[in-house]
């Protein structure tokens, strides 16, 4: 793949995610934002309290070894790692933007078990996450996707690609908004 589709393909899902979120979730009720059809689905703030924490290891990842890397030339073709390639297509949706399979979220991004992630600003946090990727995304085209490493959030020791670590946060990103827009679509999902 090339350089350049992988930054377009990560900043789509971004400003696609900013948008739904300023159309489908900014006017939400406090009440709708934290309904869930059961103890074991996640409420929309949930959600977007899980993605913060992601995106808080991440981007202070991601602008820490942007700022410090020594490779300062952008390849124009990027290839994945095996590692790299497995993580993001985990996360990938499918055709029918299903999700095809499910993960269990580490207690520290699990918005039930750490119910302190879910704050009063979780979606402005989101927003402003999101609108950060994209000022991230600008910078790292002065970079090697391919040779700077960034460390993944389950291990300091395994790290992915630079290229291969953004398409994995904009799957994820991609998958819990997918997720979200899902519990709007259930019947029982308040009026107000």
């Amino acid at each position: 793949m090339t350089t350049q589709w992988l930054l377009e393909e990560v900043a789509t899902i971004t400003e696609r995610n900013l948008d739904l979120v300023k159309k489908k979730f900014a006017s939400l009720s406090e009440n709708q934002l934290n309904w869930k059809p059961n103890t074991q689905t996640w409420s929309c703030l949930e959600i977007f309290a899980h993605l913060n924490a992601y995106a808080s290891f991440y981007h202070n990842a991601f602008h820490k070894k942007i700022e410090i890397t020594r490779f300062r030339t952008p390849g124009t073709q990027f290839s994945s790692s095996p590692l790299g390639r497995s993580a993001w297509q985990s996360m990938k949706l499918g055709k029918e933007k299903n999700i095809k399979r499910r993960f269990n979220a580490p207690k520290d991004y699990n918005p039930t078990v750490t119910t302190s992630l879910v704050t009063a600003t979780t979606l402005n946090d989101f927003q402003n996450y999101q609108s950060d990727l994209l000022k991230i995304l600008e910078k790292s085209v002065a970079v090697n996707l391919r040779k700077v490493k960034v460390p993944i959030s389950i291990s300091k020791i395994v790290r992915l690609r630079l290229g291969d670590a953004f398409l994995f946060v904009a799957y994820h990103n991609e998958r819990h908004m997918q997720q979200a827009l899902n519990l709007l679509k259930n019947p029982q999902f308040p009026k107000k």
